[in-house]
């Protein structure tokens, strides 16, 4: 299994008219914390001579980029245009249709909403202009600079952003400011629940800090905005130092949270044994938990006492998964077993009666909690709360079960516990087991299969 604390990789999706190499200061900061690797897209860079440059064909690219590179745990991000494009391929992961697991986050850059992007009518028509005779010319790709700067470059920064323009695909360059830039990409990218972090300079003007709450906070709910002062809109030119410490507490705070999916497990998972709905399900159940995360069934008391129930039920080695804010999501969402003891209210408000009926006779030693929780599982609970000891006995068995389910449920459980039963979909209608043995392996399934879970008495 990869160490948790393994410097993840972040892909990174340039703006038009620029290259994977906009990033190399980014990435040259970011050395020790993040491995930064740029992707060159249709119609630019080293891709320049690649004919389809239209938003379907970027993004197919992308994928197979990803397929090929992308492993362990991984963010994908964009700059300006690549900002687009990043939402459409991370929606593909989450949905699953996409051959990818691993995606722990996002870095967004002055990003192009999925919406068609802001942009003067009358500047797009003059950009559209400078292809009319073929490549950019010197004298406009200085224009592009000047207007997409709150300052003038370094030389150095200067020299590397003139050279992209210079030879970027004429057609790739229409085809963004025509049709790519213009498309409303909202149904195909959704809501993106993930760890996301939006750097954008005040003084751009379209796609700004100010703007960018509005173009995004309802695609990306865990979005962390960070506005860049005195940045235009090349923010790897003009502030790669800045960027890179952004992103790196970023990644501390929000992306490391969690268990890795081993290799061999995440390689089953992106394999054609696997259907894209089950995929989908275990690429967002494996997604970082909101660090932030504000409980919806639940008040804040009540969820920190059920996290140290939690902390009882199922005890965790290294990263854990917060299977109590897991819980309090599922209750939210009304969603269940479809069983509950006779005399327990419904699931919400029997969660709600049985912490509180806890909470009054908690404590705060650890160890003491331990033999306080044991008392109440076997009916020997408070006297007197909003659950007598046999409901609050009850509740408890519920509430165990939930915790476990929820663990179970992640990818890294799954690989822990060696359960590799959602491995049966994929091209085929069924794809099952040849042999039903046990001890034997299937010539598919990961070498460790199985392991040792982790419980505790209290379970």
């Amino acid at each position: 299994m990869p160490s948790p604390n393994a410097s993840p990789t972040l892909y990174l999706l340039h703006a038009l008219g620029a290259s994977s190499g906009s990033f190399q200061r980014i990435g040259d900061a970011l050395t020790g914390h993040v491995d930064v690797q740029g992707i060159d897209l249709p119609g630019f860079g080293s891709a320049a001579a690649v004919s389809d440059t239209s938003l379907e064909a970027t993004v197919e690219h992308v994928v197979r980029v990803l397929s090929a590179r992308a492993r362990g745990r991984w963010m994908l991000g964009g700059h300006s245009m690549g900002g687009k494009i990043a939402a459409l391929v991370a929606a593909r992961v989450l949905d699953g249709t996409a051959p990818l697991t691993g995606l722990a986050g996002m870095v967004l850059l002055a990003p192009s909403p999925p919406r068609p992007e802001p942009m003067d009518e009358e500047r797009r028509a003059a950009m559209l202009s400078w292809v009319d005779d073929g490549a950019i010319s010197e004298q406009d790709a200085e224009t592009f600079i000047a207007q997409n700067t709150a300052r003038p470059l370094d030389p150095g920064a200067h020299s590397v952003a003139l050279t992209d323009l210079r030879r970027t695909s004429p057609t790739a360059w229409r085809a963004w400011l025509e049709t790519g830039s213009r498309v409303d990409a909202r149904a195909d990218v959704g809501r993106l629940d993930l760890p996301v972090l939006v750097l954008a300079g005040e003084d751009d003007t379209d796609l700004g800090a100010a703007a960018q709450p509005g173009l995004l906070a309802d695609v990306y709910p865990r979005a962390r905005f960070h506005p860049l002062a005195d940045t235009g809109h090349m923010i790897p030119f003009e502030r790669a130092p800045e960027a890179a410490a952004a992103i790196a507490a970023f990644v501390a705070d929000e992306v490391l949270a969690g268990p890795v999916v081993p290799d061999a497990w995440a390689r089953l998972i992106a394999g054609d044994r696997v259907d894209a709905r089950t995929r989908g399900i275990l690429n967002r159940r494996a997604m970082p938990d909101d660090r932030g995360y504000a409980p919806r069934a639940l008040d804040l008391a009540q969820l920190t006492l059920l996290r140290e129930i939690a902390d009882l039920v199922v005890p965790q080695d290294g990263p854990a998964i917060d299977i109590a804010a897991r819980v309090d999501a599922q209750l939210a969402r009304g969603e269940g077993d479809g069983w509950r003891p006779e005399g327990l209210p419904p699931d919400p408000e029997a969660y709600r009666r049985g912490l509180n009926t806890l909470a009054a006779v908690w404590p705060t030693d650890p160890i003491e909690r331990e033999t306080v929780l044991r008392a109440a599982i076997d009916g020997d609970g408070p006297a007197e709360g909003e659950l007598d000891a046999d409901l609050l006995a009850a509740w408890l068995e519920d509430a165990r079960v939930d915790l476990v389910r929820q663990w179970l449920a992640h990818p890294a459980s799954m690989a822990r516990t060696g359960f590799d039963g959602f491995a049966t979909g994929g091209r085929e209608p069924l794809r099952g087991y040849v042999h039903l043995e046990l001890g034997r392996r299937e010539d598919w399934e990961p070498a460790d299969v199985g392991g040792t879970i982790a419980t505790g008495d209290a379970a």
